[in-house]
């Protein structure tokens, strides 16, 4: 099938899932993860009404995304993969948020970054909530030390949190990463009223039905619309 095709087939699904969980439907974003494919494929995407991108590799974003911005102003990229102090000042003029945020030397660099360009941009806080995973934040005091420093980024606007699941094809283990992201980003809107948290960024093109069925509103799916990734 088609990239176009995928694309439909996948916002189909994802509208079924909203239907069948009683959620409102538009309540999920998706999100394309164009991670190792062409500016051309990505413009098959756009041609089907995508507009919100994923990149998780700062020098690959940065050739990409620039020229695709300018040509489609409506689309959006957000940076979705580890990231290192020295790429910040690479992606920050291309991404609309960081989902990636996972340590506050990390936020002080991106609140730098975007002083520099006088420019607003939003952060996920990337949660540990499986062992297989090694980045994110571990635990509530830090998660509440980062949302505390905030208090001197006026460039940073906090939206809410994002995981990744665990490679396995164990559904309770699954949904246990998932639902423990609800709890975390629960307990975090009770600390921290003033900031809207509201944004879960979790599922991917194994899991997305169980993210939705357990709250996620943004998904990210690469290989259910491009197919298996081409290494390069």
């Amino acid at each position: 099938m088609s990239i176009s095709n995928n694309y439909k087939q996948i916002l189909d699904s994802i509208k079924k899932i909203e239907k069948n969980a009683n959620r409102s439907s538009g309540s999920v974003k998706l999100l394309v993860v164009s991670k190792f494919h062409s500016v051309e494929e990505i413009e098959e995407a756009i041609k089907a009404g995508a507009n919100l991108f994923g990149e998780n590799r700062a020098q690959e974003a940065a050739e990409k995304f620039p020229a695709l911005l300018e040509k489609y102003p409506s689309i959006e990229l957000h940076f979705i993969g580890s990231l290192q102090r020295n790429k910040v000042k690479q992606i920050v003029p291309i991404v609309s948020c960081i989902q990636s945020v996972d340590r506050i030397e990390l936020i002080e660099e991106i609140e730098k970054q975007c002083a520099k360009i006088n420019k607003r941009i939003k952060i996920l806080f990337e949660s540990h909530t499986a062992e297989d995973s090694k980045s994110g934040f571990r635990s509530i005091e830090s998660l509440k030390e980062a949302m505390n420093y905030l208090s001197k980024c006026s460039h940073i606007i906090p939206a809410g949190f994002m995981t990744m699941a665990p490679f396995t094809e164990d559904k309770n283990m699954i949904e246990a990463s998932f639902k423990k992201l609800v709890s975390i980003a629960e307990t975090m809107k009770n600390l921290f009223p003033n900031f809207d948290l509201s944004e879960l960024s979790m599922g991917m093109s194994n899991d997305f039905e169980t993210a939705i069925n357990c709250g996620s509103t943004l998904v990210r799916i690469g290989t259910a619309i491009f197919g298996e990734r081409k290494k390069g």
